[in-house]
């Protein structure tokens, strides 16, 4: 009888704080979704007024979307770190996959940014391949003191990943930005994704401090809760400031998902460092995890290389296969003769140079003198 009476404490654990996250979560991803789309609008008409974001201005602080965005982004946040109070990251982590989703139906339905066919199998390739490794990462340690996760951060494993990620951010800040900042869309959101991860590890120290607060045990007095407040505020000032340029420069559609996939990789890295996690895992868990990476360097090779594409297959591509097939010693396109008396020369697919109509008239000369392509 003991078993299910654990069983029953279980899923009453589930219907209590475990639902409070879940919905916490839910609402994180929807807030964050929107927010994308909002700031874009509003850094769209702020670009009408003013110098643009992706070129160092900042005409959107009087935008009043923009700002309606940002509210929702904090919200959304807000929320998330709500949810890490009530429930295990395992469960909340894969939810912020549904701020992409969100996030890329309301770009084609209101911005009209298309994704390629291959551009949404990349973002399903992301988020599936996010989903399995924050499904079979280990489990977080039990924290008990803001002091504690200070004595974590600063052993020499996190201090080394610290100033690796601090270092490579200043590198792509002062040295690769001026360069490739409006060109390559990985330079915005690998800064955004290398803070990101050091931020949320201090939101977690933050959350542990004011959870034992809350519960009766005064964490505030402690300069280690508010070294990790200082270390917040300036990686999310930071990271919104690239944020607007990416959002401002490339199509939400697929930054949103660039980024997520990025950030929780650097985030799941930055965790199983400092919490020394790599302890309690198995081989299983290894191996799945690196399906999950490849998964998703295979979904962000789809989403970089096919994101200027599109489905259309207008006058472009037919003129590209006319010109492969004319190189081939291959018709074209071969029209019933039955039409031939009805064709002129705009209905034909494509004028032939001379050069070419040579070879054509040797291969096919009865059906080229009949369709008289001159």
């Amino acid at each position: 009888m003991a078993e299910p009476a654990s069983a029953a404490a279980g899923l009453g654990g589930m219907s209590t704080d475990n639902a409070k996250g879940l919905v916490l979560a839910v609402s994180s991803s929807a807030f964050i979704g929107v927010s994308f789309i909002v700031k874009k609008m509003g850094l769209r008409r702020a670009a009408d007024s003013g110098v643009r974001a992706g070129y160092g201005g900042f005409s959107y602080l009087m935008e009043p979307l923009w700002w309606i965005g940002m509210i929702s982004m904090i919200v959304g946040e807000i929320a998330n770190f709500a949810a890490y109070a009530f429930a295990p990251a395992i469960l909340v982590t894969p939810l912020g996959a549904l701020s992409i989703i969100i996030s890329a139906a309301l770009a084609h339905a209101i911005l009209q940014e298309k994704l390629h066919t291959f551009g949404i199998l990349g973002c399903v390739l992301c988020v599936v391949g996010s989903i399995t490794i924050v499904l079979h990462a280990p489990q977080e340690r039990n924290i008990d003191s803001v002091r504690e996760v200070w004595d974590l951060a600063t052993e020499p494993g996190f201090l080394c990943y610290a100033a690796i990620v601090v270092a490579a951010a200043l590198v792509l800040i002062y040295f690769v930005v001026p360069q490739h900042g409006q060109t390559n869309i990985m330079v915005y959101i690998g800064v955004c994704s290398l803070l990101g991860s050091l931020t949320v590890m201090s939101v977690k120290a933050l959350g542990i401090a004011l959870k034992l607060t809350f519960s009766g045990v005064n964490q505030l007095f402690y300069p280690q809760t508010w070294a990790f407040a200082l270390i917040v505020a300036t990686c999310v000032s930071t990271q919104i400031n690239y944020l607007n340029k990416a959002l401002d420069t490339f199509n939400t559609a697929v930054v949103s998902p660039i980024y997520y996939v990025m950030f929780t990789s650097l985030t799941i890295i930055a965790s199983v460092i400092m919490f020394k996690d790599w302890d309690r895992q198995k081989p299983t868990q290894i191996v799945t995890e690196l399906c999950g990476f490849v998964t998703i360097l295979s979904g962000t090779f789809l989403l970089h290389k096919t994101k200027d594409m599109t489905d259309s297959t207008g006058p472009s591509l037919s003129t590209s296969r006319s010109k492969q097939a004319s190189q081939n010693r291959f018709a074209i396109e071969v029209v019933p003769l039955k039409y031939r008396d009805s064709m002129d020369e705009e209905t034909l697919p494509l004028s032939l140079p001379k050069a070419d109509n040579r070879y054509l008239m040797e291969d096919f000369p009865v059906r080229y003198k009949d369709l008289n392509i001159v």
